[in-house]
């Protein structure tokens, strides 16, 4: 399979993110994440520095350039801990909302949580170290600068990669699946774990739920889940992706490391229909396999549709539709087996 984000495309992101004014371009999402970074290396720097400064002129401790930056790095891992350490212990899986309804909360991804508080503590280190290095030359703060540099190269890479992944994706907004916070029953909880923890290609998720039952935002919460696992996502509502479906399958980098809806590992179609009130389909399955299946390039696209995972965000079911109508028979009709079609329908609580 073609990698899409290369070392090259990296390169030519870091170029673009360092190079020009913010109130030009716009922030990107490793743009963020870098000038995060940066201020975790100025919250051990500053701090280490005015520590020094007083143990040198407060106090008679001896070796100043190493108490000030050891104390300083010291007291960010405690906070960091507590940060990382206080949610796992407190979260709880089910809890009362307002209204007393049960309100279920998916588990966050604890080893990639940890990752990232690991890569803060090196960036928090690596500013302490290099203000004692500045301060006072010490081989042993430089030979741990060093090592929290060559620590810092790999997990730089993945994050600034992953959040290269997640911006091309074109989410319309940030959001983990743990934050997702609505009504669900335990069964569609499990039908979306085992969709999200799923290997198998060609699974399709029809999400449906009225207006404000939290369906985009689940929908964005779990391909959010599979960008941090650097796999290629896209997000496009159902309007803009039936124009896509007259466009040739060309591989054009807007920015770098892009790829088009063909290439998705998982394609998500938000606003198909808009539910609520609003209880028939504005945009009928027969309406969107005709556009799909147009003369020019049907094959190809029915081809993709058929193979990628998709998460289709409905409006309400409505038991009441002719059969041929159903998106479920639209699906069969393009070659989907039934046991690759699975529906969670949010209304049902």
């Amino acid at each position: 399979m073609m990698k899409f984000i290369t070392r090259k495309d990296i390169l030519l992101q870091l170029k673009r993110d360092l190079i020009g004014k913010d109130a030009y371009r716009g922030v990107t999402l490793t743009y963020s994440w870098m000038a995060n970074q940066f201020g975790h290396f100025s919250l051990g720097f500053i701090p280490t520095f005015i520590l020094h400064k007083i143990l040198l002129s407060k106090t008679e401790i001896k070796q100043a350039e190493i108490w000030a930056p050891l104390i300083i790095w010291g007291c960010w891992i405690l906070f960091e801990l507590f940060n990382f350490l206080g949610p796992l212990l407190l979260n709880k899986t089910i809890k009362k909302s307002a209204s007393g309804k049960t309100t279920y909360i998916f588990n966050p991804e604890w080893a990639n949580l940890a990752f990232d508080t690991l890569t803060d503590l090196c960036f928090f280190g690596m500013g302490a170290l290099a203000c004692s290095l500045i301060c006072c030359y010490s081989p042993i703060m430089m030979i741990g600068f060093v090592t929290l540099c060559l620590l810092a190269i790999y997990p730089s890479y993945y994050w600034y990669s992953t959040k290269m992944h997640l911006q091309n994706a074109g989410y319309p907004f940030q959001l983990r699946l743990s934050q997702w916070n609505f009504n669900m029953q335990d069964q569609h909880k499990k039908i979306i774990t085992g969709f999200l923890n799923s290997k198998e290609k060609g699974k399709h998720l029809l999400l449906f739920g009225s207006k404000g039952s939290g369906k985009t935002s689940l929908s964005v919460g779990i391909a959010t889940e599979f960008s941090i696992r650097n796999n290629r996502c896209s997000y496009v509502t159902a309007t803009k992706l039936l124009s896509m479906f007259f466009e040739q399958r060309d591989h054009i980098s807007h920015s770098p490391g892009s790829w088009t809806w063909h290439d998705s590992s998982l394609l998500v179609i938000d606003d198909i229909n808009p539910g609520g009130l609003i209880k028939k389909d504005i945009l009928r399955a027969t309406l969107f396999y005709e556009l799909l299946n147009n003369a020019e390039y049907g094959p190809s696209n029915i081809q993709h549709i058929k193979a990628m995972n998709i998460i289709w965000v409905m409006g309400n079911e409505e038991p009441s539709e002719q059969v041929e109508e159903r998106w479920e028979t639209l699906l069969g009709t393009i070659g989907v087996p039934e046991s690759d079609i699975i529906t969670v329908n949010l209304g049902n609580t």
